[in-house]
């Protein structure tokens, strides 16, 4: 198995990357969407913080139960339009690095049994929870590279 502890990291980590990368966008353009169908800073900040109930819930599922059975996720089709668009960005960046410390606190106190746990995944071929959360930690850089790809754009004035 690969590194538990560079998961770990890397998820203790982001916050204190995206979060001032966030702060770097002009605030007139946070909610500017570089075309309708992509995502501004505000929305793909939002979404990380957003996104921590359904992890907590299947780190839940998987405390609990033998071999969960995780339900996918997809924002395009499971949230509606404007629910990031509408959330108090502060509050969301405070709520992700404080759930994302606890998470983590959480998760270094589970033995190395518990990350090669099994799950039914709709999605995907195989799946267990050092899967789920290096897929979040992935899932948090991808976030804050299309946030910097937002911030560092030539054409927003």
């Amino acid at each position: 198995m690969e590194s538990i502890a560079t998961v770990l990291e890397t998820l203790e980590r982001a916050p204190h990357i995206v979060i001032p990368l966030v702060r770097e966008m002009r605030d007139e353009w946070l909610k500017r969407r570089p075309h309708p169908d992509r995502w501004s800073v505000h929305e793909h900040a939002c979404h990380l913080a957003a996104v921590h109930p359904l992890f907590q819930g299947r780190l839940e599922q998987f405390v609990s139960e033998e071999r969960p059975v995780i339900k996918p996720y997809d924002p395009a089709v499971d949230d509606p339009d404007d629910v990031l668009i509408d959330m108090d960005l502060d509050e969301a960046l405070d709520r992700f690095g404080r759930d994302r410390a606890e998470l983590v606190a959480q998760l270094r106190g589970l033995d190395d049994a518990m990350w090669s746990r099994s799950a039914d995944h709709g999605e995907y071929d195989h799946y267990d929870m050092f899967i789920m959360f290096r897929h979040l930690a992935l899932h948090d850089l991808f976030h804050g590279y299309r946030i910097e790809e937002l911030v560092l754009r030539k054409d927003w004035s």
